[in-house]
């Protein structure tokens, strides 16, 4: 689709800080990256400089098979990984329930993309709302189909994003979510 961009890879510093922020325990974070994803070199970018920022230590691992995300829980375990970043993608999102399910297995809190990972039992996502991206997508075509041209349609960002924490996974993991930081919410999931 054209006219719209999901803002996804300049998101990762503030998942980053979100992450941070409920699991303040000193500690290594993980970062689940699809190197095949085209976006992925300039979320990784993002993602480090955040990091140096937060004088956070963050191992990125590549994974774009189902054994690859497999071996990188394992790695992240190896290396004690306190909490884990989960980047955007296609591949990822086709793969919600194994990775919601991995981080349960070794007991990582971990921040999502969108909220479909929450819903599946992960702890938190944040993420543009693609609802929203979606209805902007049916403004454009409107435009198009009155005799609009696509080049005069600037790119439209999107202005609303959404937190996303599951408050049932919190306890499991042995996660505190503050008051404060689920009355930030868009959406507690008990």
């Amino acid at each position: 689709m054209t006219g719209a961009s999901l803002y996804a890879t300049a998101l990762a510093p503030k998942k980053l800080e979100l992450l941070r922020e409920l699991v303040p325990q000193p500690g290594v974070f993980g970062v689940l990256m699809n190197r095949g994803n085209p976006s992925s070199e300039a979320e990784a970018d993002n993602v480090s400089v955040a990091a140096k920022a937060l004088k956070q230590e963050v191992h990125i691992i590549g994974a774009s098979s189902v054994d690859d995300i497999e071996h990188a829980f394992e790695t992240f375990t190896s290396r004690k990984v306190a909490a884990l970043l989960v980047t955007t993608g296609a591949f990822f999102g086709a793969n919600t329930q194994r990775i919601v399910a991995l981080a349960a297995r070794y007991a990582l809190p971990a921040i999502y993309d969108r909220r479909e990972f929450t819903a599946a039992g992960g702890l938190m996502s944040y993420g543009t709302r693609f609802a929203d991206v979606f209805r902007q997508g049916g403004i454009y075509v409107a435009r198009l189909l009155k005799g609009g041209k696509p080049a005069d349609l600037p790119v439209l960002q999107p202005t609303n994003f959404e937190l996303v924490i599951n408050l049932k996974t919190a306890n499991a993991l042995g996660v505190t979510v503050p008051l404060r930081f689920q009355q930030l919410a868009d959406e507690v999931i008990e």
